[in-house]
């Protein structure tokens, strides 16, 4: 195993009614000029904003609103949004919505606080200093953002899909009430099913220091959300698997799966924005089409990891060589995928990219990892390029 520090300030506030807490935690955290940047109407269809609207103007806490964040959330918002903190002088962002609101907020915190142009941090030109404050009513378990340092923002101008990640954006807290994401349609629950899982498995499937313990937390979580998502695939109201599914979101991402390793391989999520910056898919969807092909590619290199995820996930028959059982277990997570209706390569996933296509966004890939990245297997270009073209 590998040293590590584990830091997850964020105040987790979970479970039915937790959203009427709003008001509380924000004077508790010191805001008091608040934007709410969410997404688009569900919020407000559902009656949740006003919900929100009418605890903060019943505490006389001041706020403004700025919608239209979208599934892989774009720059041109972020800009807009950091204009208008500064206009109002604005002091804490509250996030109500999904992976999206929470990760256009923290790129906004971003810019308030720091000088220049925001883009350089998701450009890798430099690092913050300092993010605005904010708190997450999480409508959509999947990015984990909740709880995580990371962000994902797409800049339009060419397409590119970036992520950054610092201490600084960390959600001071996070308001969880499952019964939020029961009118979520079925295709999002599942593609946040498979972002959950795909968060743990990133960072299960290493060649650099394990610990018992954190694969048992990891194995635990993956099962948990596999069963559970099959549950929510035929009985969407489900609470106790709405919550189920919601803690993991949380915990797949806060950190903890990756205690004591490398700090995990992140070449399907690398692949996948590419995927998602030039042909705007779902991300769970993205990464479901994209993993087999990354996974056939890479399991000789990481071959008891892999068998380790067969039997102790997937819980496939330990008979046969370790290759067998292996590749056993890579073709029941896509089983499981196409079980909740997930892609299991780009065809399903409805995108008719060109050879030219492929070589583009392998391209752009191997520039934003820098050359070459993987711990499963080292991949370059040439190895990315192979992926899109097997993922066909």
């Amino acid at each position: 195993m590998y040293n590590f520090n584990y830091y997850t300030p964020t105040k987790v506030v979970f479970g039915k009614d937790t959203e009427l807490k709003v008001a509380e935690l924000i004077k508790e955290f010191g805001g008091k000029k608040i934007l709410i940047h969410y997404g688009g109407g569900s919020v407000i269809r559902s009656g949740l904003m006003k919900r929100v609207t009418d605890i903060l103007d019943k505490e006389n806490i001041e706020y403004i609103m700025l919608g239209g964040a979208v599934p892989n959330p774009h720059l041109g918002l972020v800009y807009e949004g950091i204009e208008l903190c500064k206009k109002e002088n604005v002091d804490f962002i509250l996030a109500v919505g999904g992976g999206s609101a929470i990760d256009s907020a923290k790129a906004i915190g971003y810019g308030v606080t720091n000088g220049g142009d925001v883009w350089d941090f998701y450009d890798y030109k430099r690092k913050a200093n300092a993010c605005l404050p904010l708190g997450v009513i999480l409508t959509i378990a999947a990015t984990g953002s909740e709880m995580s340092d990371s962000s994902v923002i797409t800049k339009e101008e060419g397409l590119v899909k970036r992520g950054y990640s610092s201490d600084y954006s960390r959600p001071k807290f996070a308001i969880m009430n499952p019964e939020l994401t029961m009118t979520l349609p079925d295709y999002q629950t599942a593609c946040g099913c498979t972002d959950i899982m795909m968060h743990t498995m990133e960072r299960y499937f290493t060649n650099g220091g394990n610990m018992d313990l954190t694969d048992a937390l990891a194995e635990g979580l993956l099962k948990t959300v596999k069963e559970n998502a099959k549950i929510l695939a035929k009985d969407p109201k489900n609470y106790d698997a709405r919550a189920e599914v919601m803690w993991a979101g949380s915990l797949a991402h806060n950190g903890l799966t990756g205690c004591g390793n490398d700090g995990g391989d992140w070449m399907t999520h690398k692949l996948e924005h590419e995927l998602g910056g030039l042909y705007d898919v779902a991300h769970g969807a993205g990464l479901a089409a994209i993993w087999g092909s990354w996974a056939r590619y890479v399991y000789k290199n990481c071959l008891p990891r892999f068998k380790k995820f067969a039997l102790n996930v997937m819980e496939v028959e330990n008979a046969g060589t370790d290759e067998e059982i292996a590749l056993k277990g890579i073709e029941a997570m896509e089983d499981f995928y196409r079980e909740i209706n997930m892609p299991t390569n780009l065809r399903e996933l409805g995108v008719k990219a060109t050879d030219e296509d492929l070589v583009l966004m392998a391209h752009k890939c191997a520039v934003g990892v820098g050359g070459e990245m993987g711990s499963a297997r080292v991949l370059n270009e040439a190895d990315m390029l192979a992926i899109f073209r097997a993922s066909m």
